[in-house]
């Protein structure tokens, strides 16, 4: 067994999410949020190199001329992980994500009832935000395989890089990775628009070209997932519509109240236990009313819209985080700590 098998192999049976390697400190995993030292061996530099080679195999070399390198691969016989190999101090340092092995059922991780109707969406564009590890890839792996298990569709992801590999159900799965099966993000979308798609999934909605081309994706019939790095709904707008000029911000409002369906927003929390972290969600299904709000640039008063559309399904943070410590899922200090409004959550958390 390697270097890399080895490690990924015990950060398994550890329950890790996370492995990080740097010299001048053991090896570190990161259970239920938090970094644990891997025994006292203290990492050297030739420690680190090793690793990575091992990890890396002949992609490796690419390192010296970029300074990182993304990946991803199969370790310890089975163990999907994603991969950031960099520099720092002249040193090599590793950042190792383990993925699950098999794509979890959507009823099974926790999420509110009604993001189990994102897959039968016929087009529009469905946002998946919330901060790095927060489970964003596999609520957007669930959805997309409840899509190949049940409808006759032909799905495309652009991924950078390719973490769940699907296995071909009812649908066409083409997945595609940066670097590897194309440029980038806005050139591989331009390209999945003359390969016949019906589902297309944007690992990340990073820049104007990319988020261009995935509004007129939606408006020509398609269904359409991506990925922020945004805390709510109203943030996803904001940031979708400032990355255009000025001059283009209006029309670009007007398109994208026309074809956006939901956003979902998540992170996740410890768990009231100790063991293990739960899905904290907001959830926007959008109306006729936050249509106008989007269309007006309006997007403070959302918030409070989602407050009274609960019938629809939609659900604000804080809501949800006064509902989880009723249901003792969480703590009150946790909610309150991860609440954006936290004196309401700290009322109301009992």
């Amino acid at each position: 067994m390697g270097l890399m098998d080895t490690i990924v192999s015990q950060a398994e049976a550890a329950r890790a999410s996370d492995v990080h390697i740097a010299a001048g400190v053991p090896v570190r995993f990161r259970v239920d949020g938090k970094l644990v030292n891997l025994g006292e061996h203290v990492l050297s530099p030739q420690d680190c190199e090793a690793i990575a080679r091992d990890a890396a195999g002949e992609a490796y070399e690419s390192i010296a001329k970029m300074g990182e390198l993304d990946m991803a691969g199969t370790y310890a016989g089975h163990v999907r992980c994603r991969l950031n190999i960099y520099q720092s101090m002249r040193s090599v340092c590793l950042a190792i994500r383990l993925l699950s092995n098999t794509i979890p059922k959507l009823d099974t991780l926790g999420l509110p009832k009604v993001v189990q109707d994102f897959p039968n969406y016929q087009k529009g564009i469905v946002i998946v935000t919330g901060e790095t590890g927060s489970g964003k890839s596999t609520t957007l792996a669930s959805i997309l395989n409840e899509i190949n298990l049940t409808q006759p569709d032909h799905i495309i992801t652009l991924e950078d890089p390719v973490e769940y590999v699907y296995e071909p159900k009812m649908c066409s799965i083409d997945q595609r990775e940066i670097g590897r099966d194309t440029i980038s993000y806005s050139e591989g979308l331009r390209a999945i628009l003359r390969e016949d798609p019906d589902v297309i999934l944007i690992g990340e909605m990073r820049d104007l070209d990319t988020i261009e081309t995935a509004l007129t994706a939606a408006e020509t019939g398609h269904l359409v997932f991506g990925t922020l790095h945004t805390q709510s709904a109203a943030d996803s707008i904001d940031r979708l519509v400032d990355v255009f000029p000025e001059g283009r911000q209006r029309q670009i409002r007007l398109q994208l109240s026309m074809v956006l369906k939901a956003v979902l927003s998540q992170q996740l929390l410890p768990k009231a236990s100790g063991k293990g972290r739960v899905v904290a969600c907001e959830v926007m299904i959008v109306n006729h009313a936050i249509r106008n709000l989007i269309r007006e640039g309006k997007t403070p008063q959302i918030e409070n819209t989602l407050a009274t559309t609960a019938e629809l399904g939609s659900i604000t943070m804080d809501n949800m985080l006064v509902q989880m410590v009723r249901q003792r899922l969480i703590t009150r200090e946790t909610a309150i700590e991860a609440a954006r409004d936290r004196e309401m959550v700290s009322k109301n958390a009992r």
